[in-house]
């Protein structure tokens, strides 16, 4: 289908371009934030404090209960808009030099409330705008726009800060936030892909909406352990915003140029990983969420021995390839295992453990770090990515051995030289059988079965390994 074949979409179209240019200003103004918070004190814990009031409202998986209760697009122009007013107040609490520490922590955590509805309604949003076979594709290219936007913006914000300090970062990146609203504004509503909405609930039931989405992944096996990895990934390991600045002035013995650079060099690295994933598409494999989960551990491992600047950046762009293939390849998953209509209280839940976790992560990393050993900080970030890429590994193993009957194996070599046709499976869960299309080796059937969702209740499709609408003639993603 080719690397960009979901901007065939013109929705799809006008979605992107409108986010690489807000994304771009976020960038500009996160980097000029966390540089604004070391020039109002020399703790590093502060920025570990920032991030949590930022994300910690992500803990509270309301916004996808918001996001599949009214249309999507109607509440990312209300999100995008508080976020722009938001930045437009920095920028006038900074312009008039009244700008104070707690201003910082106030607004970050009314950013945080505002990006618990914005993220999961902006990512189940992505399956209204194109057809269920290009959506691996399309969330590989917002995860290449948006790493797009990491390489430009955090290296033009150090040459800003450099030229006229941080006011100006804060200002255009209010201004950003017209490209989102103007595209969605522009959008063609009668090609988007219907969904039902969930309907109005009461107290209770409003309640029990917040917790649909850990009740489905809980009721899906593959899944439970893809959250499991989300969890700790998210928590230690997607921890830049703290060990970035860190890195370029405690380590590294520079200024903000540097401090940009390795950003950007991040973001060049993910860029590179993301557009690698567009052009393989398929569905995403156990191995390959392991396999990068583990290199991202690994490499943040090693930045914690580097002393180098070119090593570092190095280093940083190989971590961000292996964090954008990873966040890309699950965030695929979560999606084309979810029923439409709760779509966004999944991605919530989603949302909760790979971002929403990070203030838990931010407070302990910035904790070792402001002991004074910056790379002891990234040791404890990595390490733990690694050892849950592994347990992550060995857990869908096993549900594969559970799933397949004893017996069944790959024909010995010199045997029949045929592959043993595999017998109808049962799913954990599932309540249905899945029937072998082909005859194939049981260590493919394994990989194959292993990568599978089941949803309770759902006959599963034999060819696709999905769940099989039963009320509805199609459920489109």
């Amino acid at each position: 289908m080719g690397i960009f074949s979901a901007l065939r979409y013109r929705n799809y179209r006008l979605f992107w371009l409108g986010q690489l240019v807000s994304v771009t200003g976020t960038f500009m103004q996160s980097t000029a934030q966390q540089w604004l918070v070391l020039t109002l004190t020399p703790d590093p814990f502060a920025l570990g404090i920032v991030g949590a009031l930022q994300f910690g409202p992500l803990l509270i998986p309301y916004g996808g209960a918001i996001a599949d209760r009214w249309p999507r697009r109607n509440v990312l122009v209300a999100t995008q808009a508080a976020a722009g007013l938001l930045a437009l107040i920095l920028f006038f609490l900074t312009v008039t030099h009244t700008v104070q520490l707690w201003h910082v922590f106030v607004l970050a955590f009314c950013l945080g409330i505002v990006n618990a509805v914005d993220m999961p309604t902006r990512q189940a949003f992505v399956s209204e705008m194109v057809p269920r076979e290009s959506l691996l594709n399309a969330i590989s290219l917002n995860s290449a726009q948006f790493n797009a936007s990491r390489i430009v913006g955090p290296g033009l914000a150090g040459l800003l800060i450099a030229l006229f300090g941080v006011p100006p970062l804060f200002l255009l990146n209010a201004f950003s936030f017209i490209a989102v609203i103007g595209g969605l504004a522009a959008m063609r509503v009668a090609d988007l892909v219907p969904v039902p909405q969930a309907a109005d609930a009461h107290s209770g039931g409003r309640l029990r909406a917040l917790g649909d989405g850990f009740r489905f992944v809980h009721n899906t096996p593959s899944l439970r352990v893809t959250f499991l990895l989300l969890a700790v990934v998210g928590t230690l390991g997607f921890n830049f915003s703290i060990l970035l600045p860190l890195e370029a002035t405690k380590v590294l013995h520079a200024g903000p140029e540097v401090f940009g650079l390795l950003t950007s060099s991040l973001g060049a690295g993910a860029l590179i990983g993301a557009l690698a994933l567009a052009r393989r598409g398929g569905t995403p494999t156990n191995r390959q969420l392991a396999t990068m989960a583990a290199m991202f551990g690994a490499m943040e491992l090693t930045v914690a021995i580097s002393r180098s600047i070119p090593l570092t950046l190095a280093l940083i762009g190989l971590t961000g390839f292996a964090s954008s293939s990873f966040s890309a390849a699950a965030n695929t998953r979560t999606q084309l295992a979810s029923p439409p209509e709760m779509r966004g209280r999944v991605m919530s839940f989603y949302t909760m453990l790979f971002v929403g976790t990070t203030p838990i992560g931010s407070l302990i990393v910035s904790g070792v770090a402001s002991a004074g050993n910056v790379p002891l900080a990234f040791i404890v970030a990595g390490g733990p990515c690694v050892l849950a890429a592994l347990v992550a590994a060995a857990l869908w193993r096993r549900q594969g051995e559970r799933a397949i009957p004893a017996g069944v194996r790959a024909t010995p070599a010199g045997a029949s030289g045929a592959s043993t046709p595999v017998p109808p499976v049962v799913v954990p869960n599932a309540g249905s059988v899945v029937a072998a299309a082909r005859p194939i080796p049981a260590e493919t059937a394994l990989d194959e079965l292993a990568s599978t969702s089941s949803v309770p209740g759902q006959p599963f499709s034999p060819t696709s390994g999905r769940p099989m609408p039963q009320s509805r003639a199609a459920e489109r993603g």
